[in-house]
């Protein structure tokens, strides 16, 4: 009875903790980048947004559940997450 409010429960969970990760990723790159990489970041990341709640508003208004828009925000997070960390330690 409870599986499904726990787990979208573990999944809000999760986005929180990893979205404060590309937080900080974003400062460090954003403090240690120089301006054009930190003038670029910012754009991709105002945009990244927009698309992303652009995204948000189709998917509700077609019906869809808000466990799905988490999961699709957590597999962007991750991504974030994956590209600031490699390019943070060099390896892209």
């Amino acid at each position: 009875m409870y599986g499904p409010f726990f787990k979208f429960g573990m999944d809000m969970t999760m986005l929180a903790l990893e979205a404060q990760e590309v937080i900080a990723l974003r400062m460090a790159r954003l403090a240690l980048g120089g301006p054009a990489v930190a003038a670029r970041e910012t754009r991709r990341m105002v945009s990244e947004k927009a698309v992303a709640a652009v995204e948000t508003g189709l998917h509700l208004a077609a019906g869809g559940s808000p466990h799905k828009v988490v999961r699709h925000y957590r597999r962007k997070v991750q991504a974030n997450r994956d590209r600031l960390s490699a390019n943070l330690t060099g390896h892209r």
